[in-house]
């Protein structure tokens, strides 16, 4: 499954609707002038004390959701969230959702040749502290066929969605691993050019890393500026 990703010089967060190496947005980019439609009361505000009524403990670590182990490589990913000044954004809610580690959904429409994991749903929740900080356990995700050309494949990837005061204010990326030979060929990711592109790939650390038991990522996303990590214009799944 994968979502439209993209980058604008002219403005780092946004995503250009039409890529034509990715070859589903060529028949759904916009063919006519975008429309402004000023925001309601219902869209700029919402529900406080996202960390009581979004987040809890199994949202938090996604490898112990089940009664069981799940199969692969469990991972700690952890960063901050900041704006562009580098200040921290503290009480935004994160969404994750991800592939298992043979690279497959729990969804209807992902039905390729590869297991589920009856412990592995794939989905959970994070909230970032007054500092910023966020951290949660997964399983690394692996790659996954998708149907944009001969044999192609997405690289193992965890797809991020961060809420601000409101569910208008939702921004959707996504997490690569900086081993990933698949990243070069991605015609997704490749959508972003250099060095724009980095923001999006995780990095190995080692003082995250729990001994014999997690590695551990880092990965800090950056809301606006000249830093800005890319983020998604669309939530389309393939």
């Amino acid at each position: 499954m994968t979502d439209v990703i993209g980058y604008s010089p002219e403005e780092p967060g946004l995503s250009p609707s039409l890529h034509p190496d990715y070859r589903s947005t060529v028949d759904r980019s916009p063919r006519q002038p975008l429309i402004a439609i000023p925001p309601t009361l219902t869209e700029t505000t919402g529900p406080s004390a996202w960390d009581r009524l979004m987040v809890g403990p199994s949202g938090i670590d996604l490898a112990a959701q089940h009664p069981g182990v799940p199969q692969g490589q469990r991972i700690i990913v952890s960063g901050r969230v900041l704006d562009d000044r580098a200040r921290p954004v503290a009480n935004t809610v994160i969404e994750i959702w991800q592939a298992n580690a043979a690279g497959r959904y729990i969804h209807s429409a992902d039905n390729w040749d590869a297991p589920l994991d009856p412990n592995f749903t794939g989905a959970g929740r994070v909230v970032t502290n007054d500092e910023g900080r966020y951290s949660y356990v997964t399983i690394r995700p692996g790659a996954y066929p998708w149907g944009n050309h001969k044999n192609a494949w997405r690289p193992g990837h965890i797809h991020l969605s961060l809420l601000g005061p409101a569910f208008a204010t939702r921004l959707v990326t996504q997490m690569y691993f900086p081993d990933d030979p698949l990243i070069e060929i991605d015609p997704i990711a490749n959508a972003i050019p250099m060095p724009a592109r980095q923001r999006m790939v995780g990095r190995f650390d080692i003082n995250s890393t729990k001994p014999a038991w997690a590695l551990g990522y880092l990965f800090d996303i950056v809301l606006k500026g000249r830093d800005e990590t890319p983020f998604e214009d669309h939530d389309h799944d393939e």
